[in-house]
Protein backbone atom coordinates (compact mmCIF):
# COMPACT_ATOMS: atom_id res chain seq x y z
CA UNK A 1 0.00 0.00 0.00
CA UNK A 2 3.03 2.66 0.73
CA UNK A 3 4.06 1.47 -2.90
CA UNK A 4 1.20 2.26 -4.34
CA UNK A 5 0.54 5.62 -2.17
CA UNK A 6 3.77 6.75 -3.46
CA UNK A 7 3.32 6.53 -7.03
CA UNK A 8 -0.09 7.74 -6.63
CA UNK A 9 1.41 11.29 -5.00
CA UNK A 10 4.43 11.41 -7.70
CA UNK A 11 1.85 11.28 -10.31
CA UNK A 12 -0.06 13.81 -8.92
CA UNK A 13 2.87 16.04 -9.50
CA UNK A 14 3.46 14.75 -13.05
CA UNK A 15 1.31 17.54 -15.12
CA UNK A 16 0.93 17.03 -18.81
CA UNK A 17 5.34 16.22 -18.84
CA UNK A 18 6.15 18.62 -16.33
CA UNK A 19 7.17 17.58 -13.07
CA UNK A 20 6.47 19.82 -10.14
CA UNK A 21 8.42 18.70 -7.26
CA UNK A 22 6.40 20.66 -4.58
CA UNK A 23 3.76 23.52 -4.91
CA UNK A 24 5.41 26.50 -6.05
CA UNK A 25 3.64 29.38 -4.18
CA UNK A 26 3.45 29.16 -0.41
CA UNK A 27 1.89 31.83 2.10
CA UNK A 28 4.93 33.89 3.94
CA UNK A 29 3.43 36.68 5.72
CA UNK A 30 0.72 39.55 6.11
CA UNK A 31 0.97 43.56 5.98
CA UNK A 32 -1.55 44.90 8.03
CA UNK A 33 -3.72 47.87 6.63
CA UNK A 34 -6.11 48.74 8.91
CA UNK A 35 -8.71 51.36 8.28
CA UNK A 36 -12.68 50.99 7.29
CA UNK A 37 -14.07 50.83 3.47
CA UNK A 38 -13.57 48.63 0.66
CA UNK A 39 -10.67 48.54 -1.93
CA UNK A 40 -10.21 47.34 -5.13
CA UNK A 41 -6.73 47.10 -7.48
CA UNK A 42 -3.27 46.59 -5.78
CA UNK A 43 -0.44 47.98 -8.08
CA UNK A 44 3.39 48.23 -7.75
CA UNK A 45 6.32 50.00 -8.52
CA UNK A 46 8.85 47.30 -8.52
CA UNK A 47 11.71 49.90 -9.25
CA UNK A 48 11.19 52.46 -6.37
CA UNK A 49 9.76 49.68 -4.07
CA UNK A 50 5.98 50.84 -3.33
CA UNK A 51 2.69 48.91 -3.81
CA UNK A 52 -0.76 51.41 -4.04
CA UNK A 53 -3.88 49.96 -2.49
CA UNK A 54 -6.90 51.65 -3.49
CA UNK A 55 -8.81 51.69 0.06
CA UNK A 56 -12.33 53.52 -0.17
CA UNK A 57 -11.28 57.39 -0.65
CA UNK A 58 -6.97 57.06 -0.72
CA UNK A 59 -4.98 55.22 -1.81
CA UNK A 60 -2.43 53.58 0.84
CA UNK A 61 0.98 53.25 0.37
CA UNK A 62 3.29 50.15 1.02
CA UNK A 63 6.77 49.30 1.15
CA UNK A 64 7.11 45.39 0.25
CA UNK A 65 10.51 45.55 1.39
CA UNK A 66 9.82 46.49 5.29
CA UNK A 67 6.57 45.12 5.04
CA UNK A 68 4.71 48.20 6.39
CA UNK A 69 2.66 51.54 5.19
CA UNK A 70 4.42 54.34 4.03
CA UNK A 71 1.75 56.72 3.19
CA UNK A 72 -1.51 57.20 1.43
CA UNK A 73 -2.76 59.57 -1.13
CA UNK A 74 -5.94 61.24 0.24
CA UNK A 75 -9.09 62.58 -1.94
CA UNK A 76 -9.90 59.96 -4.11
CA UNK A 77 -13.29 59.02 -3.74
CA UNK A 78 -14.32 55.52 -4.62
CA UNK A 79 -11.04 55.05 -5.73
CA UNK A 80 -10.66 51.85 -7.89
CA UNK A 81 -7.02 51.80 -9.60
CA UNK A 82 -3.79 53.63 -9.30
CA UNK A 83 -0.59 53.57 -11.97
CA UNK A 84 2.61 55.05 -11.12
CA UNK A 85 4.72 56.63 -14.05
CA UNK A 86 8.09 57.20 -12.43
CA UNK A 87 9.31 58.27 -15.49
CA UNK A 88 7.20 61.78 -14.95
CA UNK A 89 7.36 61.04 -11.57
CA UNK A 90 3.32 61.13 -11.51
CA UNK A 91 0.56 59.14 -10.21
CA UNK A 92 -2.90 58.63 -11.40
CA UNK A 93 -6.24 57.22 -9.72
CA UNK A 94 -9.44 56.03 -10.88
CA UNK A 95 -12.29 58.07 -8.67
CA UNK A 96 -15.17 56.27 -9.40
CA UNK A 97 -17.84 58.05 -6.84
CA UNK A 98 -16.93 61.61 -8.55
CA UNK A 99 -15.84 60.82 -12.26
CA UNK A 100 -12.32 62.29 -12.07
CA UNK A 101 -8.76 60.74 -12.09
CA UNK A 102 -6.64 62.07 -9.72
CA UNK A 103 -3.19 63.36 -10.67
CA UNK A 104 -0.63 62.93 -8.09
CA UNK A 105 3.07 63.95 -7.32
CA UNK A 106 4.92 60.94 -6.60
CA UNK A 107 7.70 62.20 -4.47
CA UNK A 108 5.03 64.16 -1.98
CA UNK A 109 1.74 61.53 -2.52
CA UNK A 110 -0.22 65.28 -3.02
CA UNK A 111 -2.38 65.83 -5.39
CA UNK A 112 -1.58 67.69 -8.57
CA UNK A 113 -4.79 68.24 -10.40
CA UNK A 114 -7.87 66.13 -11.48
CA UNK A 115 -9.15 65.06 -14.83
CA UNK A 116 -13.17 64.34 -15.57
CA UNK A 117 -13.77 61.18 -17.44
CA UNK A 118 -16.73 58.73 -17.97
CA UNK A 119 -18.92 57.76 -15.37
CA UNK A 120 -17.33 55.31 -13.12
CA UNK A 121 -14.04 55.27 -13.90
CA UNK A 122 -12.39 51.91 -12.91
CA UNK A 123 -9.09 50.00 -14.36
CA UNK A 124 -6.44 51.65 -16.08
CA UNK A 125 -3.54 51.42 -17.42
CA UNK A 126 -0.72 53.57 -18.71
CA UNK A 127 0.69 52.69 -22.45
CA UNK A 128 3.91 53.82 -22.36
CA UNK A 129 5.16 53.81 -25.88
CA UNK A 130 2.39 56.69 -26.41
CA UNK A 131 2.83 57.82 -23.02
CA UNK A 132 -1.20 57.26 -22.70
CA UNK A 133 -3.30 56.38 -20.05
CA UNK A 134 -6.72 54.35 -20.60
CA UNK A 135 -9.07 54.89 -18.24
CA UNK A 136 -12.28 52.38 -18.45
CA UNK A 137 -15.47 53.70 -17.51
CA UNK A 138 -17.48 50.65 -16.02
CA UNK A 139 -20.90 52.48 -16.24
CA UNK A 140 -20.10 54.88 -18.86
CA UNK A 141 -19.42 52.15 -21.03
CA UNK A 142 -16.20 54.21 -22.80
CA UNK A 143 -12.51 54.64 -22.62
CA UNK A 144 -11.12 57.83 -21.59
CA UNK A 145 -7.51 58.49 -23.38
CA UNK A 146 -5.32 60.64 -20.85
CA UNK A 147 -1.96 62.10 -22.32
CA UNK A 148 -0.23 61.36 -18.97
CA UNK A 149 2.82 64.24 -19.61
CA UNK A 150 0.37 67.42 -20.32
CA UNK A 151 -2.55 65.65 -18.07
CA UNK A 152 -5.26 66.37 -20.61
CA UNK A 153 -7.94 64.18 -22.26
CA UNK A 154 -7.17 63.82 -25.78
CA UNK A 155 -10.15 60.94 -26.90
CA UNK A 156 -13.03 59.42 -25.49
CA UNK A 157 -13.67 55.87 -26.97
CA UNK A 158 -17.05 54.35 -27.04
CA UNK A 159 -17.27 50.47 -26.43
CA UNK A 160 -19.72 48.09 -26.39
CA UNK A 161 -20.55 47.41 -22.90
CA UNK A 162 -18.96 47.48 -19.37
CA UNK A 163 -16.03 47.58 -19.06
CA UNK A 164 -13.35 45.48 -16.71
CA UNK A 165 -9.55 45.26 -17.31
CA UNK A 166 -7.21 45.57 -19.95
CA UNK A 167 -3.34 45.37 -21.02
CA UNK A 168 -1.56 46.61 -23.77
CA UNK A 169 0.49 45.18 -26.52
CA UNK A 170 2.74 47.05 -29.24
CA UNK A 171 -0.18 49.00 -30.87
CA UNK A 172 -3.03 47.78 -29.53
CA UNK A 173 -4.93 47.45 -26.12
CA UNK A 174 -7.14 44.94 -24.86
CA UNK A 175 -10.39 45.59 -22.77
CA UNK A 176 -12.75 42.99 -21.15
CA UNK A 177 -16.18 44.13 -21.68
CA UNK A 178 -18.17 42.46 -18.50
CA UNK A 179 -21.77 42.19 -19.87
CA UNK A 180 -20.78 41.21 -23.62
CA UNK A 181 -18.40 38.13 -22.61
CA UNK A 182 -16.15 39.28 -24.96
CA UNK A 183 -12.53 41.74 -25.53
CA UNK A 184 -12.37 44.51 -27.52
CA UNK A 185 -9.29 45.69 -29.18
CA UNK A 186 -8.06 49.21 -29.37
CA UNK A 187 -5.85 50.69 -32.37
CA UNK A 188 -3.65 53.22 -30.26
CA UNK A 189 -3.24 55.08 -33.54
CA UNK A 190 -6.50 55.66 -34.23
CA UNK A 191 -8.23 55.82 -30.39
CA UNK A 192 -11.06 53.48 -31.97
CA UNK A 193 -11.86 49.75 -31.71
CA UNK A 194 -10.84 47.50 -34.19
CA UNK A 195 -11.90 43.87 -33.49
CA UNK A 196 -14.41 42.39 -30.83
CA UNK A 197 -13.50 38.54 -29.57
CA UNK A 198 -16.03 36.37 -28.24
CA UNK A 199 -14.36 34.40 -24.94
CA UNK A 200 -17.07 31.78 -25.06
CA UNK A 201 -16.91 28.96 -23.35
CA UNK A 202 -15.98 32.15 -20.93
CA UNK A 203 -18.33 34.55 -19.33
CA UNK A 204 -18.04 37.63 -17.29
CA UNK A 205 -14.44 38.33 -17.87
CA UNK A 206 -12.51 40.67 -15.28
CA UNK A 207 -9.22 39.87 -14.82
CA UNK A 208 -7.07 40.06 -17.81
CA UNK A 209 -2.87 39.48 -18.07
CA UNK A 210 -1.01 39.47 -21.11
CA UNK A 211 2.25 37.33 -22.57
CA UNK A 212 3.55 39.70 -24.82
CA UNK A 213 5.86 37.18 -26.34
CA UNK A 214 4.08 34.17 -26.94
CA UNK A 215 0.65 36.96 -27.99
CA UNK A 216 -1.39 35.41 -25.33
CA UNK A 217 -4.21 36.94 -23.53
CA UNK A 218 -5.67 35.80 -20.27
CA UNK A 219 -9.21 36.53 -19.28
CA UNK A 220 -10.31 35.44 -16.10
CA UNK A 221 -14.28 34.42 -16.00
CA UNK A 222 -17.10 34.69 -13.66
CA UNK A 223 -18.45 30.67 -14.46
CA UNK A 224 -15.36 29.46 -12.96
CA UNK A 225 -12.74 29.48 -16.19
CA UNK A 226 -9.77 31.44 -17.07
CA UNK A 227 -9.37 31.14 -21.13
CA UNK A 228 -6.07 31.72 -23.08
CA UNK A 229 -6.48 33.31 -26.45
CA UNK A 230 -3.84 34.31 -29.29
CA UNK A 231 -3.51 38.04 -29.98
CA UNK A 232 -2.72 37.56 -33.54
CA UNK A 233 -6.20 35.66 -34.14
CA UNK A 234 -8.08 36.64 -31.22
CA UNK A 235 -9.32 32.70 -30.94
CA UNK A 236 -9.65 31.01 -27.79
CA UNK A 237 -6.64 28.44 -27.65
CA UNK A 238 -7.33 26.70 -23.87
CA UNK A 239 -9.10 27.58 -20.96
CA UNK A 240 -8.25 26.03 -17.56
CA UNK A 241 -10.84 25.92 -14.66
CA UNK A 242 -10.74 28.78 -11.20
CA UNK A 243 -12.28 29.45 -8.24
CA UNK A 244 -15.39 31.72 -7.89
CA UNK A 245 -15.56 35.45 -7.73
CA UNK A 246 -12.39 36.01 -10.13
CA UNK A 247 -10.97 40.12 -10.13
CA UNK A 248 -7.30 39.73 -11.38
CA UNK A 249 -4.91 37.89 -13.08
CA UNK A 250 -1.29 38.11 -13.68
CA UNK A 251 1.28 36.58 -16.01
CA UNK A 252 5.14 36.31 -15.12
CA UNK A 253 7.57 35.68 -18.23
CA UNK A 254 10.02 34.33 -16.04
CA UNK A 255 8.21 30.85 -14.96
CA UNK A 256 5.70 31.22 -17.64
CA UNK A 257 2.82 31.34 -14.59
CA UNK A 258 -0.81 32.50 -15.01
CA UNK A 259 -2.37 33.34 -12.07
CA UNK A 260 -5.95 34.24 -11.31
CA UNK A 261 -7.08 35.00 -7.91
CA UNK A 262 -10.62 34.91 -6.52
CA UNK A 263 -13.01 36.13 -4.17
CA UNK A 264 -13.86 32.53 -3.01
CA UNK A 265 -10.42 32.30 -1.20
CA UNK A 266 -8.14 30.84 -3.69
CA UNK A 267 -6.06 31.66 -6.39
CA UNK A 268 -5.35 29.14 -9.36
CA UNK A 269 -1.59 29.15 -10.84
CA UNK A 270 -1.49 27.80 -14.20
CA UNK A 271 1.72 27.26 -16.40
CA UNK A 272 1.87 28.09 -19.95
CA UNK A 273 3.00 24.60 -21.22
CA UNK A 274 2.79 25.87 -24.59
CA UNK A 275 1.62 28.42 -26.34
CA UNK A 276 -1.57 25.88 -27.00
CA UNK A 277 -1.47 24.06 -23.91
CA UNK A 278 -2.44 25.71 -20.36
CA UNK A 279 -2.07 23.21 -17.15
CA UNK A 280 -3.26 24.25 -13.75
CA UNK A 281 -0.15 23.46 -11.54
CA UNK A 282 -1.51 25.07 -7.58
CA UNK A 283 -4.59 25.88 -6.28
CA UNK A 284 -3.14 27.58 -3.51
CA UNK A 285 -5.52 28.75 -0.84
CA UNK A 286 -6.08 32.24 0.07
CA UNK A 287 -8.91 33.68 2.20
CA UNK A 288 -12.71 34.82 1.28
CA UNK A 289 -12.67 38.17 -0.24
CA UNK A 290 -8.76 37.85 -1.67
CA UNK A 291 -10.16 38.71 -5.37
CA UNK A 292 -7.74 41.42 -6.34
CA UNK A 293 -3.73 41.02 -6.69
CA UNK A 294 -0.30 42.35 -7.99
CA UNK A 295 2.98 40.38 -8.44
CA UNK A 296 6.16 42.21 -7.78
CA UNK A 297 8.40 40.81 -10.85
CA UNK A 298 11.65 41.01 -8.57
CA UNK A 299 10.75 38.86 -5.55
CA UNK A 300 8.25 36.54 -7.78
CA UNK A 301 5.93 37.18 -4.74
CA UNK A 302 1.97 38.27 -4.73
CA UNK A 303 -0.26 40.53 -2.72
CA UNK A 304 -3.40 40.06 -2.39
CA UNK A 305 -6.13 42.81 -0.55
CA UNK A 306 -8.62 40.91 1.76
CA UNK A 307 -10.10 41.51 5.26
CA UNK A 308 -12.32 40.10 7.97
CA UNK A 309 -16.35 39.99 7.47
CA UNK A 310 -19.04 40.00 9.58
CA UNK A 311 -21.81 37.31 8.56
CA UNK A 312 -24.46 39.48 6.31
CA UNK A 313 -27.81 39.81 7.63
CA UNK A 314 -31.01 37.52 6.69
CA UNK A 315 -32.57 39.45 3.27
CA UNK A 316 -36.36 40.90 3.09
CA UNK A 317 -38.60 38.36 1.53
CA UNK A 318 -37.90 38.79 -2.34
CA UNK A 319 -34.72 40.68 -1.82
CA UNK A 320 -31.18 40.04 -2.99
CA UNK A 321 -28.76 38.62 -0.32
CA UNK A 322 -27.08 41.27 1.36
CA UNK A 323 -23.24 41.59 1.08
CA UNK A 324 -21.07 40.82 4.62
CA UNK A 325 -20.16 43.34 6.52
CA UNK A 326 -16.37 44.65 6.87
CA UNK A 327 -14.84 44.17 10.23
CA UNK A 328 -13.02 47.88 10.52
CA UNK A 329 -9.51 47.54 10.96
CA UNK A 330 -8.67 43.91 9.68
CA UNK A 331 -7.34 45.42 5.76
CA UNK A 332 -4.31 43.53 5.08
CA UNK A 333 -2.45 42.23 2.04
CA UNK A 334 -1.41 38.45 1.77
CA UNK A 335 1.83 38.01 0.88
CA UNK A 336 2.65 34.85 -0.94
CA UNK A 337 5.99 33.65 -2.63
CA UNK A 338 7.85 30.69 -4.64
CA UNK A 339 8.87 27.90 -2.85
CA UNK A 340 11.92 27.66 -4.63
CA UNK A 341 13.44 30.64 -6.69
CA UNK A 342 12.21 30.36 -10.07
CA UNK A 343 15.13 28.88 -12.18
CA UNK A 344 15.98 31.31 -15.70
Amino acid sequence: MRVIAALTAQCALVLCGTIFAQEPYKFFNEIRIGGEGGWDYVTIDATARRLYLSHATKVVVVDPTKNAVIGEIADTPGVHGFVAVPELQRGFSTNGKEAKVSVVDLSTLKTISKIDTGANPDALIYEARRGELYVFNHTGNSATVIDAKAAKVISTIPLDGNPEFAAADADRVYCNIEDKSEIEVIDTSKHEVVARWPLAPGEEPTGMALDAAHHRLFAGCHNKLMPMLDTQTGKVVATVPIGAGVDACVFEDATQFAFASCGDGTTTIAKEETPQKLTVVQTLKTERGARTMVLDPETHRIYLPTAEFKPAPSPAPGASPARPTIVPNTLKLLVYGPTESPKP
